[in-house]
């Protein structure tokens, strides 16, 4: 069994600053959950803030803010009145999908929710 990563570069036990960006910014408090929303489709931002329970407008804000400037969300305005803006996803944020996805799977198989009463 080989531990070099799927491209052959490095080693998986070699440090990879790429990587540990990656992983930063996709695994920082909310970036995940905003990120599997948009998978679904454009949001506006009470859309977002309706689909994810817990999140505070100002750090949708905050995380929304980050996510564009790495490329990865759209900020669509519309002109009004009244004034629409919507959050989408672009080239660069879609392709996340197959990254996120086996992790969505890894999840549910093996992560508890305190609130499903099937899983606990």
């Amino acid at each position: 069994m080989t531990t070099e990563g799927t491209h052959g570069e490095r080693s998986w036990t070699e440090f990879c600053p790429r990587f540990h960006r990656a992983i930063e910014l996709v695994g920082k408090r909310w970036s995940g959950a905003i990120l599997r929303a948009l998978l679904a489709g454009d949001h506006r931002f009470n859309e977002l803030l309706g689909a994810i329970p817990g999140l505070s407008d100002r750090l949708l804000t905050e995380r929304l803010r980050e996510l564009e400037e790495e490329g990865l969300v759209r900020r669509d305005i519309e002109p009004g009145p009244p004034l629409r803006i919507t959050y989408t996803l672009t080239e660069k944020g879609s392709e996340l999908r197959d990254a996120l996805w086996p992790l969505a799977i890894w999840a549910e198989r093996w992560m508890t929710d305190e609130t499903d009463p099937v899983k606990t």
